[in-house]
């Protein structure tokens, strides 16, 4: 029906051709990430294909997104009108959550065709079943994702172990507190300490040239090299534990890809150990800030989390029978692990049961494409080998929705891009993704729509605040506080105040 090679490079054509030149990288110094939401359609008779004759289906980019920032917790607003979390993933699926809820103003007001079709309970809707979504992101996502086993012949992504471990060989975890400032230091590869280890004489020249950062936010923060050739998908790693010493094809496994995301507080915490044994894997993390500490989860925890509620969140589910699934999710050419993406995204949720009608884990398809985004940051230094010029994170994100009316969505620093201090206030100064903006589009789906065909969990009593509505969403709400018992007991919350606004 599809391949991986073939959703990258839909996605990839879609960023060239579609998306203009504001809000990408400044070619040759900056590099950014890229997610996207696929729609994938087969026609209603080829519903069973034959080995000579495959199913022909219609793939099309619905959302989009760019970025590799977060904000830090100081600069978070009660007004809901900045965006927390600018990662590339996070941007994709608020643009895809504004899809959705023009698709459902599409089926509420007989306007036009819909992904919806009326469903079997009153007022309610659901997927028509000849579509499905894939989900894409240039890079496996940040925390958990992005533990990756390295094997012996493979570059290690950080110095070698720091004298304060030697003094302390136990390598006890000290719950949950900061990284020593060599070990920021060690995980920053544009950090002076790193480019001088990486210069010196005899150090291989790749390590330079291949030199490739998980995700950057507002702090900086990094990984490993880019693998060579040899894949190590197939190297086994245990649950709640490091990962394991060899693979399953004897090859000794000397040390891992690492993540800047911090384990939450309450967590175990990372042992900190050289080598493989330096991070715990299974545990849900937050996304570092430089100074300003971060409140936004790390993407391998947000997929998660859509891959039991589902992708369209609190509000659209007073619409919707069913929550709406990703059925799949491919990673672009990276470093990679086909076992560590399985336990970040599907494992820590395997055993949560007891979830409403409707709710589920579900058995995502994970593959790998073996096409590089070309503004991902290895493209971008492989360009430049010898520029003695910093490579930097593209400072802006871009949000695109299949939507009739202004489809794109620039920011920066949570803000349109170019937003002064002064204009913070003006409604022109909201990301049409924001929360903010967001409520505003359920509130307009809800006035060009009867109040007697409202859904019985917006009739009874009636909501006013962003709270109030998310609240009201039941089904939904249970299974999100099911999967807080059963798994992510530590996640982290945003306090009410930030979420009464009207």
């Amino acid at each position: 029906m599809w391949t991986a090679d073939e959703i990258a490079q839909l996605c990839y054509d879609h960023y060239r051709i579609r998306l203009p030149k504001q809000g990408k990288p400044e070619p040759n110094r900056e590099w950014t990430l890229l997610a996207a939401v696929v729609k994938i359609q087969s026609p209603a008779d080829q519903a069973c294909g034959t080995p000579d004759k495959p199913v022909q289906v219609t793939k099309e980019v619905v959302s989009m997104g760019t970025g590799t920032k977060c904000i830090g917790q100081s600069k978070m607003r009660e007004k809901g009108d900045i965006l927390n979390d600018s990662h590339a993933e996070i941007i994709a699926r608020r643009s895809f959550q504004r899809y959705l809820l023009h698709q459902l103003q599409l089926a509420a007001t007989l306007k036009g065709d819909s992904i919806f079709v009326p469903g079997t309970q009153r007022r309610l809707w659901k997927l028509r079943p000849d579509l499905f979504f894939v989900f894409f992101s240039s890079h496996t996502p940040c925390g958990d994702a992005s533990i990756i086993p390295m094997l012996e012949f493979e570059d290690q992504p950080c110095p070698p172990a720091s004298r304060d471990w030697a003094n302390n060989p136990s390598g006890e975890a000290i719950g949950n507190q900061e990284a020593p400032e060599n070990k920021r230091k060690c995980e920053d590869l544009d950090s002076p300490v790193t480019k001088k280890m990486t210069l010196e004489p005899g150090t291989a020249a790749r390590e330079v040239a291949n030199g490739a950062a998980h995700y950057q936010s507002f702090d900086k923060w990094g990984g490993g090299p880019v693998p060579p050739g040899v894949s190590s998908s197939n190297l086994a790693v245990e649950g709640l534990a490091t990962v394991t010493r060899m693979a399953s094809n004897g090859a000794k496994v000397v040390d891992i890809y690492r993540t800047g995301a911090k384990c939450v507080p309450g967590e175990t915490g990372d042992l900190r150990k050289p080598g493989a044994a330096y991070h715990q894997v299974g545990l849900l993390r937050v996304k570092p800030g430089r100074g300003d500490k971060t409140c936004s989860m790390s993407c391998s925890d947000k997929v998660a989390r859509w891959n039991v509620l589902g992708c369209q969140g609190a509000l659209l589910m007073h619409f919707l029978e069913e929550p709406i699934y990703l059925s799949a999710v491919v990673i672009g050419k990276c470093p990679y692990n086909q076992e560590a993406m399985h336990r970040a995204l599907m494992g820590r949720c395997q055993n949560v049961s007891a979830l409403p009608k409707g709710f589920g884990v579900q058995e995502l398809k994970i593959q790998q494409s073996d096409l590089l985004f070309e503004q991902s940051r290895c493209a971008v230094q492989a360009k430049r080998a010898n520029s003695p010029d910093r490579l930097v994170p593209c400072g802006a994100a871009i949000s695109w929705s299949a939507v009739p009316e202004q489809p794109l969505d620039v920011t920066a620093n949570g803000f349109p891009q170019g937003t002064t201090k002064k204009g913070i206030r003006r409604l022109q100064a909201r990301s049409r993704i924001s929360k903010v903006e967001l409520f505003r589009s359920f509130q307009k789906l809800l006035s060009s729509i009867a109040e007697d065909r409202w859904p019985d969990s917006l009739r009874v009593k009636k909501p006013e605040t962003y709270q109030e509505y998310k609240e009201a969403a039941s089904s939904y709400q249970e299974a999100w506080s099911t999967l807080r018992k059963q798994a992510f007991g530590f996640w982290i919350r945003n306090p009410p105040d930030y979420h009464q606004f009207k």
